[in-house]
């Protein structure tokens, strides 16, 4: 089924005006935070999901956000873009997650969740890197809404979410029904799109780390240890932190620092 996934990827249709803007405004080093605001004032929806998204306990602000201008403010340039951009993906997909077994909301807070994870726990390892990573953490399981597609098409959601349910490792599951992972779909997807390369490579890896050239390989395996402990079929499990914690420990970092960040987080499922 991998020709018809690239089909589908090839027929997707162009990013709105509105996040050819706010990718602009994102790449000028000139812009502002109210050159943002106003790129995202183009899309009400955009606003909605985005001041929705400052308002969850998730991300912690203490205040009420009013405005579009404020949430950018608090969310800075790069997370801005990255809630408008999975917001808008998701719409254009046309999500329908059955065979996964979860709920479009279930899915974009998964996403949330995995973001949030990064920013908590990698800020304090390397904050810049952190940054960078923020849009790739977010949006790398999109393949997922694709992969879905193509199993409701193929009338195989039974036995694909018989086996996701059950599974410890949904790449090699995927690989079983449609000859790809969800990060090589979701790479495929911004690739289309023109997206960063950088921010390509990185998901496109995500899922088998060690084949990454060696200047991506820490950045998939950070995506990949945050997938392992936060999969979309059962998140913070106790199979799912220990397989997590391991591939950390096997990477050399501070395994407390890890369990501190799933302790705080996990709390939000």
């Amino acid at each position: 089924m991998k020709s018809s996934i690239v089909e589908s990827i090839k027929s997707l249709p162009p990013l709105s005006k509105t996040i050819i803007d706010i990718n602009r405004v994102y790449e000028d080093e000139n812009s502002s935070v109210s050159d943002m605001a106003k790129a995202i004032e183009g899309d009400p929806m955009i606003v909605a999901n985005l001041l929705k998204a400052a308002s969850s306990p998730l991300y912690g602000f203490s205040k009420e956000i009013m405005n579009s201008a404020q949430a950018v403010s608090l969310f800075g340039m790069g997370m801005t873009r990255s809630i408008a951009i999975g917001n808008s993906v998701r719409k254009l997909l046309n999500v329908d997650l059955e065979p996964y077994g979860i709920s479009s909301d279930k899915f974009a807070q998964i996403s949330s969740l995995q973001a949030v994870f990064l920013s908590t726990w990698y800020s304090k390892v390397d904050r810049q890197k952190a940054q960078k990573l923020f849009m790739p953490v977010f949006l790398q399981e999109t393949g997922k809404i694709l992969i879905a597609s193509d199993i409701i098409q193929n009338d195989e959601t039974i036995s694909f979410k018989s086996e996701v349910e059950s599974s410890n490792n949904l790449a090699q599951v995927e690989k079983s029904y449609v000859d790809m992972s969800s990060a090589e779909v979701t790479a495929l997807v911004f690739e289309h799109w023109n997206f960063d390369k950088d921010v390509i490579n990185i998901i496109r890896y995500a899922d088998d780390p060690a084949s990454a050239p060696d200047e991506l390989k820490e950045s998939a395996n950070i995506l990949n240890i945050i997938k392992t402990i936060i999969p979309v079929n059962k998140p913070f499990s106790e199979q799912a932190i220990n397989f997590g914690l391991k591939k950390a420990e096997n990477s050399g970092y501070d395994i407390s620092e890890l369990e501190q960040t799933i302790n705080v987080v996990s709390e939000f499922i």
